[in-house]
């Protein structure tokens, strides 16, 4: 059963689709950037050309060659197994690190996703008004029991008590039930 369960958590989970729908708008994004960096690969493109012909094969390669010989002359043969070995522990470590950033993207890219797809629906106006009345909570329901009139003499002689509003509920409660019996609320 176990299995049925996951099956049908992963075909559920929109978060796959989130993020297709997020890399889509990124992609989208990033396209309309592409004719301003063509057009500044046309303008620099033959200055660095020019500079490519002008170079000389035989200074690019003396060069190269000076440093590979400086990296191959430093090498230690007796520090060359623990070298390969920290190397590769902290290839390890690098994965793992990489591994997490990748998780972190990819909700980011979701979460991304998730509004545009919000976005696209019209939702985000309906988030607004949630926000609202998340904000402004709608008043208590009263109990449906009416006060005791002992609750009203606990009053300060001096001081009146301001009339309260009857809740939407009841007032539509009452309006129904006036409405049966042919009354005026």
């Amino acid at each position: 059963m176990a299995i049925a369960d996951d099956l049908k958590k992963t075909l559920t989970d929109p978060t796959p689709l989130y993020f297709a729908a997020g890399t889509a708008d990124l992609a989208v994004q990033q396209a309309k950037k592409v004719p301003a960096l063509i057009e500044q690969l046309r303008a620099e493109a033959p200055a660095r050309i020019e500079a490519v012909k002008n170079t000389d094969p035989k200074a690019v390669q003396e060069a190269v060659t000076a440093k590979v010989t400086g990296v191959l002359g430093s090498i230690d043969p007796k520090k060359l197994g623990e070298t390969a070995q920290d190397l590769a522990l902290r290839g390890v470590g690098v994965a793992a690190e990489y591994a997490v950033r990748a998780k972190e993207t990819y909700d980011k890219v979701a979460e991304h996703g998730e509004q545009t797809v919000r976005a696209w629906r019209g939702e985000v106006a309906e988030e607004i008004v949630d926000i609202a009345g998340a904000v402004e909570p709608e008043p208590a329901q009263e109990p449906a029991q009416e006060p005791a009139p002992a609750e009203a003499s606990a009053e300060p002689a001096g001081e009146e008590k301001p009339a309260a509003k009857k809740p939407a509920a009841r007032r539509t409660a009452a309006k129904k039930a006036a409405a049966e019996t042919g009354e005026e609320a």
